[in-house]
């Protein structure tokens, strides 16, 4: 059974994983306002890939008897200045749910859950995607600038991704 503590910690990156995919909504309907639909697929994509890591969490939870406790979810940034912006502020979001689930291992790993650390090992494994994805986009936006063929040409190339859930998740 899981402490009290690492109950508490759960129903936390829950949230945050959840104001995630609010944040990343709020993105796409920023750049569906901009005619960039392949740009607001890409972030469509990123709230479903928010919601399901959101819900592993909330049944492994319920799976070792815990208590799932929703909290409220901040309003999320609604406009931007640039395309580039935008990705800047899903890289420092991503780095700052890398953090949380550091310091949501770290206290699994203080309290000696065995089952939590194993866990959440998928999760660190995913933020070095989810960082270096935001990071590359960040990159190519410096590069080729945030209007004109550049961003038209990122704009074609996002509206390819799809979610996909880990197979041993379905």
């Amino acid at each position: 059974m899981l402490s009290q503590k690492l109950q508490d910690a759960i129903n936390e990156q829950i949230n945050k994983e959840l104001h995630s995919e609010y944040i990343y909504l709020s993105i796409a309907a920023y750049f569906m306002s901009r005619d960039l639909d392949g740009i607001a697929n890409f972030f469509i994509v990123q709230t479903q890939e928010e919601h399901f890591h959101a819900m592993k969490l909330f049944n492994y939870l319920i799976d070792r008897g815990g208590t799932v406790v929703l909290k409220e979810i901040a309003a999320p940034p609604t406009s931007f200045n640039s395309a580039l912006e935008a990705f800047e502020k899903t890289l420092e979001h991503e780095q700052f749910i890398t953090k949380s689930i550091n310091d949501l291992m770290d206290l699994a790993i203080k309290e000696n859950d065995h089952s939590l650390v194993s866990f959440l090992k998928w999760y660190v494994d995913e933020q070095i995607e989810e960082e270096a994805t935001a990071s590359r986009l960040v990159n190519r936006l410096k590069i080729t600038g945030d209007t004109g063929p550049g961003l038209l040409i990122l704009d074609s190339e996002l509206a390819k991704r799809t979610f996909t859930p880990p197979a041993s998740e379905e």
